[in-house]
């Protein structure tokens, strides 16, 4: 029970921090010019998403909800062998848990109240431009990073 109120914290927590900012980008950054923060390398850009991940499947509001909560009651539903989470112990798939579920929500919330996700960290070089992206992508992608991680670790006889 312990270790659940942890993971619900953790989750609640990383849920609050995107929705902050993304209320931040829509209150100082919609309908204004990007914000250099690095010139010519990172910006702040108020980005309404109607898609996923790079802009595909525009205007795919609610099947990517669904899919989102789909997604996420898969996971949760297979998540001891998912994130190879072994009885009072700590892995990286342990880490990666509360990151994905809260990526995950956190554009599920904006896709079914808004209507579109709000990206807004905006990465350039020269020519070269990586797609706007938000909190929660962020922690998507770092979670699929230790998920593969912990697929890198030979798993020893003994924990089996």
């Amino acid at each position: 029970m312990k270790r659940f109120l942890i993971l619900f914290a953790v989750v609640a927590n990383l849920v609050l921090v995107d929705a902050v900012v993304k209320e931040f980008a829509a209150g100082y950054l919609k309908g204004s010019a990007a914000v250099s923060v690095i010139p010519g390398i990172f910006d702040l850009a108020y980005v309404e998403n109607r898609g996923c991940a790079w802009g595909m499947f525009q205007g795919q509001v609610w099947p990517l909800a669904v899919f989102g909560l789909v997604a996420l009651a898969f996971l949760i539903w297979k998540r001891t062998s998912i994130f190879n989470l072994q009885p009072s112990t700590f892995n990286l798939g342990a880490a990666a848990e509360p990151l994905l579920y809260a990526g995950i929500v956190g554009n599920v919330i904006d896709r079914l109240f808004r209507g579109f996700v709000i990206d807004m960290f905006d990465f350039h070089w020269g020519v070269h431009h990586f797609p706007c992206f938000n909190v929660a992508d962020s922690l998507i992608c770092i979670s699929v990073g230790l998920l593969l991680l912990t697929s890198l670790v030979p798993v020893r006889s003994g924990d089996l």
